[in-house]
């Protein structure tokens, strides 16, 4: 299955546990190792030399005593191309019930700001928040752990985008538990005193999702009505991953601010899903089938071009929203919102708010193997509309807004503000 791949299912696939004894380790390697070398969209392997690094790892596979220790051998070898979306996902994970005991977490929402973890959001109808957590406040430990400490255990070399992703995929990992557990945490509140909770850890909000031998996907929409510093209207729009279930909310969502002055599309945290769903979300901006960006496999290459939605929710005619569009994007905006934020940018369709994204954006497919477990792969590069590589690079706003401490203990949203302020300059 074509998909570009979430980042959940990594954050849940490092922390699975494992057999006591690794199940068929060098058949699993060898499978691993050649759909690689098969699929891989640069006959160069970006450079590796595949076949030393077989000579090299499969060894450590066949001797690994644990399906622990051979998944690290197979992790070392798919981080040897340097290049996302390419993992291992346990199979205990795609059991039902897979997941062990990730199924929930604290509902609020955290980044990493400088050498501090900043909560951004708090879900005001969570336990977090009836704890007292607020948005502004630094994260300092999880469950007795310094954040700091665990922080500074990231490989020092890590270019700063990566550092930012495996930053927030080690702290989900740490917050994930038991549906309605409890876990301590430390903050320093919003005049920078020490403060400890017991903060209560809820199941994910949404429709659940299983595609494919992913783990499963909850799957929201959000949409509200917010006025321009003008006095102007626009829909601003969240959703948390591309996913079919996204497409009908969307769809009424459009419906709903279609007399608005701007519509703004929040994809900040949003870590991708399936490629497919690019061409229709695009379809309700664009009147023209042009092709966001093209994705290219050893073999060929793959237009993806807006299907332009001329039929309402309701079933009646209309024409795509024509009014201006913005894009908020941050450093854990990845895959597809990678490509629809770069592509709709690259079109001159959308303006781009926020911080640079994770510049992960190949598109990958998954492939089970002997031992149960599920290899992430990718097979293709992806370029936007104007030629622009978005692996390694990210998408880049058209108008910059640095994560603020000051901000978010404010009750502002400045990248928000900003995207509201250029709708009320257009319009």
């Amino acid at each position: 299955m074509r998909i570009l791949l979430l980042g959940a299912a990594l954050v849940a696939a490092a922390s699975s546990a494992a057999p006591m004894q690794a199940s068929r380790p060098v058949e699993t390697f060898d499978r691993a190792w050649s759909i690689i070398r098969d699929t891989h969209f640069d006959p160069s392997m970006n450079g590796v030399d595949w076949n030393a690094v077989r000579a090299e790892l499969r060894p450590k596979a066949e001797a690994a005593r644990s399906d622990a220790e051979l998944r690290a051998v197979v992790r070392d070898m798919l981080g040897r191309l340097g290049q996302s979306h390419f993992a291992l996902i346990p199979a205990t994970l795609d059991a039902p019930g897979g997941g062990g005991d990730l199924t929930a977490r604290p509902r609020f929402d955290l980044r990493p700001a400088g050498d501090d973890l900043l909560v951004t959001r708090v879900e005001e109808d969570g336990a977090a928040f009836r704890a007292g957590v607020r948005a502004g406040w630094i994260l300092t430990s999880i469950a007795g752990s310094s954040t700091k400490a665990l922080l500074a255990s990231l490989p020092a070399d890590l270019p700063r985008r990566l550092y930012l992703v495996e930053a927030w995929r080690q702290l989900e990992t740490r917050l994930r538990g038991p549906d309605a557990s409890q876990i301590e945490l430390g903050f320093l509140d919003g005049a920078s005193r020490p403060v400890s909770l017991a903060v209560g850890r809820e199941r994910e909000r949404g429709e659940a999702i299983k595609v494919g031998n992913l783990p499963v996907v909850f799957v929201r929409v959000e949409s509200e009505a917010r006025r321009t510093p003008s006095g102007g209207t626009a829909g601003l729009i969240r959703f948390n991953a591309w996913m079919p279930a996204v497409d009908r909310p969307f769809q009424e969502a459009i419906d709903r601010f279609r007399a608005a002055d701007g519509i703004v599309i929040d994809l900040r945290g949003n870590p991708g899903g399936l490629a497919a769903m690019l061409m229709g979300i695009s379809g309700h901006f664009l009147t023209e089938r042009v092709p966001l960006g093209t994705m290219k496999t050893r073999e060929n290459e793959l237009r993806f071009p807006a299907n332009p939605r001329l039929v309402s929710a309701a079933g009646e005619p209309v024409a795509p929203y024509a009014g201006p569009v913005a894009i908020l994007v941050d450093a854990l905006t990845g895959s597809a919102s990678e490509c629809f934020a770069g592509g709709m940018q690259s079109l001159g369709r959308a303006r781009v708010f926020g911080q640079t994204s994770m510049g992960q954006a190949l598109p990958a497919m998954f492939d089970r193997m002997p031992n149960g477990d599920v290899l992430i792969h990718a097979y293709g590069d992806f370029v936007t509309a104007d030629g622009t590589r978005l692996e390694g690079r990210g998408v880049v706003p058209d108008e910059e807004v640095p994560l603020s401490r000051a901000d978010l203990l404010a009750g502002r949203d400045a990248a928000l503000e900003r995207a509201l302020q250029w709708i009320d300059r257009t319009r």
